[in-house]
């Protein structure tokens, strides 16, 4: 994997956000999945940029799939994680 770190904590468009984990994009983008299903937004980071949507072409064409931050509104942490199973 890419061994990217990422923070625990970051303002993205002016509101925090905390870290779920970091996990391979693959992995990320089913978390996303079951988050969404549940009212959650999610947002993930790779080493490169940010990524609010992920089209499934980037991914099949061969997208970044290293380590990600997959981050959450803190206001929505409790959720998140119940979602999860946390």
């Amino acid at each position: 994997m890419s061994g990217a770190a990422f923070e625990e904590r970051v303002l993205y468009q002016g509101d925090p956000w905390v870290r779920l984990d970091t996990l391979p994009r693959l992995l990320a983008e089913g978390w996303r999945r079951t988050l969404s299903a549940g009212g959650v937004v999610s947002v993930i980071r790779t080493p490169f940029q940010w990524v609010m949507s992920s089209p499934v072409i980037e991914i099949e064409t061969g997208g970044y799939l290293g380590d990600v931050g997959l981050y959450v509104p803190e206001v929505q942490l409790a959720e998140a994680l119940a979602l999860l199973g946390e």
